[in-house]
C-alpha cells in the first residue's frame, strides 16, 4: 500500500533540500529522495562561495548579479557558523582589464545587492607581497565562504525538523501520473526498494540528471535543457599567510580563486570544460591541471608544482543552456519550467541555479507550486529564519569570540576541537558535548580530531551512514587524516554500527 504526500523532491543536492525546506516550513507533507548521499555530487564540489560573481556583471546578467548579493548577506545572518566573510584581492594586470573598470565593476558590486554588514571595497598595494614583483596595485573586495556540502545537511536537517521525510540513497525506479492525471505514483529503489508513493506534486531537482527524470516521467515537451560543464579544483598546502583570497584574471577572459582552505592549504579553481554523464564519475583532467598551474604561477613567486597537490575534486555542473558557445559565459541563472495542463498533477524541474541563489530558488518554486495546490502556509518565510546551528546575531561579529565562550564552558576539551566543532554546528556544539566534559568522554579517537561521539551525532542528526560521507561532506576531515585513519573509521562503522553504516569506497580523487 503506498503512502500519500503533498510533495515529493527527487534530487538531495542545495535545490533539493532547499525546496524541502521551505515546502515542509509551509505545512505540506514532503518527502525528499537522493539515490546518493546528500551533496555528494554538484552541490560538494562547488567553490565554496557564496558570491555576486563579479565577471557576470561584463555579462550583464545585473539581476543575477543584484540578486546573488542581497542573498549573500540574507544566508551569511542565516548560517554564520558555516558562512562567513572573506576578503578577496584582485591583482591589476595590465595586459588584460583596465584598472578604472575594474574600479567601476566594484563600484557597482558594492552598491547593486544593498551590503550592510561586508565591508566596502578598497584600492591596495601588493608591493612586497607573495605575488611577481609587476603586481603592484590591487583591488579588495568582500565575499563569503560556505561549507557547501554542509549548506545542503543542514537545510534538510531543517525540512525533517518541520515535518519532511529524508530518504538518501533512493533512486527512483519510475514515475508516472495516474490515470486520472490528479497524482504521481513513484516506484523507489535502493534502501526502499519497491516502496510505492503517492504525491500531488513532484520537483525535479535531480542537477545534472534532470533530463532522466524528465524521461522517466514521460514528459516530452519542456522548452528547457540542461547543459553539463564540469568545474575542477586542486587543493595544495597553504602559500599565502593569513586569510586573503585572490582572484587571478587569465587572457581567456576567465578568472581562478586562490582560497584559504581548512587552515592549513589554498583551494585553486575552477575550470570550465563540457561534460558528459556517460564518461563516468568527474575527475580532473591532464589539461585542467596544467591550466591551474599555468594560470597561478603566471602571478605567484613561488610556483605550484604537480608535487604539490594534496587533493583534487570535480563536479558536473547542470546549467540552463542558453546556447552561448563559450561555456564560461553559459548563464548561471536558474529557469523553472512547470508541466501541469488540463488540471494534470504538476511537475516542476529545475534548470540551472548557484549555491548562493538556491533559497530564492526554493522560494519561487514553491510560490508556482501553490498556484496548483494548496499550502496551509502560504506565506513565505525563510528570508528570515535560521538554519539549525545559526544563530544571526553572530553575523559581523568576531567569530573567535564566540568560540572563546565556548572554550570557557569545555576548558578541559582542546581550544583546535571546539573551533572546529563551533565552526560545524555552531549553537548545536552544545547537544554534540552534551555531558561532555573531557576528551575520554567523547569516545574512540578515530584520527583527524574525529572522535566517536561526533561519528555517532551525524549517524543519528544528519543522515551520515559512510566514512565519505562523515570524511568529504558533513566535514573535510578526511584531508587531515592518513589512509590508515580513514579506512580506520570505515572499519569503525561496520564493526559497531551495521544496521546504520553502509559500505562505500573512497572516490579515487580523494586518495
Amino acid at each position: 500500500m503506498s503512502e500519500t504526500y503533498d510533495l515529493v523532491v527527487i534530487g538531495g543536492g542545495i535545490n533539493g533540500a532547499g525546496i524541502a525546506r521551505d515546502a515542509a516550513g509551509r505545512g505540506l507533507k514532503v518527502l525528499l529522495l537522493e539515490k546518493d548521499d546528500l551533496a555528494q555530487h554538484t552541490s560538494s564540489a562547488s567553490t565554496k562561495l557564496i558570491h555576486g560573481g563579479l565577471r557576470y556583471l561584463e555579462q550583464y546578467e545585473f539581476r543575477l548579479v543584484r540578486e546573488s548579493l542581497t542573498e549573500r548577506e540574507v544566508l551569511l545572518k542565516a548560517a554564520p557558523h558555516i558562512i562567513w566573510p572573506m576578503r578577496f584581492t584582485l591583482p591589476h594586470h595590465k595586459g588584460l582589464r583596465p584598472a578604472w573598470l575594474l574600479r567601476l565593476g566594484l563600484f557597482l558590486y558594492d552598491h547593486i545587492g544593498g551590503r550592510k554588514i561586508l565591508p566596502k571595497a578598497s584600492t591596495v598595494s601588493l608591493a612586497g607581497g607573495p605575488l611577481k614583483s609587476e603586481f603592484r596595485l590591487g583591488f579588495e573586495y568582500s565575499d563569503c565562504w560556505v561549507e557547501d556540502a554542509r549548506l545542503v545537511v543542514l537545510n534538510a536537517v531543517d525540512a525533517q525538523a518541520r515535518g519532511a521525510t529524508i530518504y538518501t540513497r533512493t533512486p527512483v525506479k519510475a514515475l508516472g501520473r495516474t490515470s486520472d492525471g490528479a497524482s504521481w505514483t513513484l516506484t523507489l529503489g535502493g534502501q526502499h526498494d519497491g516502496r510505492l508513493v503517492d504525491a500531488r506534486a513532484v520537483v525535479n531537482a535531480a542537477g545534472p540528471w534532470v533530463d532522466q527524470v524528465l524521461a522517466k516521467s514521460g514528459a516530452t515537451n519542456t522548452p528547457a535543457k540542461v547543459r553539463l560543464i564540469k568545474g575542477s579544483h586542486i587543493v595544495v598546502r597553504r602559500r599565502f599567510e593569513g586569510g586573503r583570497a585572490y582572484i587571478f584574471q587569465n587572457t581567456d577572459g576567465r578568472i581562478v580563486f586562490a582560497i584559504p582552505y581548512e587552515n592549513d592549504f589554498t583551494l585553486i579553481g575552477t575550470t570550465d570544460v563540457p561534460a558528459r554523464l556517460d564518461d563516468g564519475p568527474p575527475t580532473i583532467s591532464e589539461d585542467e591541471t596544467d591550466y591551474l598551474l599555468k594560470l597561478v604561477n603566471g602571478y605567484v613567486r613561488q610556483p605550484v608544482s604537480r608535487d604539490d597537490i594534496i587533493w583534487s575534486y570535480s563536479g558536473v555542473r547542470p546549467l540552463f543552456d542558453d546556447e552561448e558557445q563559450n561555456a564560461s559565459a553559459v548563464t548561471r541563472d536558474y529557469v523553472l519550467d512547470i508541466q501541469a495542463a488540463n488540471g494534470q498533477a504538476p511537475l516542476l524541474s529545475v534548470f540551472g541555479g548557484k549555491i548562493t541563489t538556491y533559497r530564492r530558488l526554493a522560494e519561487e518554486a514553491v510560490d508556482t507550486l501553490a498556484r496548483y495546490i494548496r499550502m496551509p502556509k502560504p506565506a513565505a518565510w525563510t528570508e528570515n529564519a535560521a538554519l539549525p546551528g545559526g544563530n544571526p546575531s553572530w553575523a559581523g561579529k568576531s567569530f573567535q569570540s564566540i568560540v572563546r565562550g565556548y572554550q570557557k564552558k569545555w576548558p578541559q576539551l582542546p581550544s583546535y576541537l571546539i573551533y572546529r566543532l563551533t565552526r560545524a554546528y555552531g549553537t548545536r556544539i552544545n547537544t554534540l558535548l552534551d555531558g561532555i566534559e573531557t576528551t575520554r568522554d567523547l569516545g574512540a579517537h578515530i584520527g583527524g580530531g574525529l572522535y566517536a561521539r561526533e561519528v555517532d551525532y551525524l549517524m543519528d542528526n544528519e543522515f551520515a551512514q559512510t566514512a565519505d560521507d562523515i570524511l568529504w561532506r558533513r566535514s573535510k576531515l578526511g584531508l587531515h587524516m592518513t589512509p590508515s585513519e580513514r579506512e580506520k573509521l570505515a572499519n569503525w562503522l561496520i564493526a559497531t554500527a551495521p544496521d546504520r553504516a553502509t559500505p562505500a569506497k573512497t572516490p579515487k580523487q580523494q586518495a
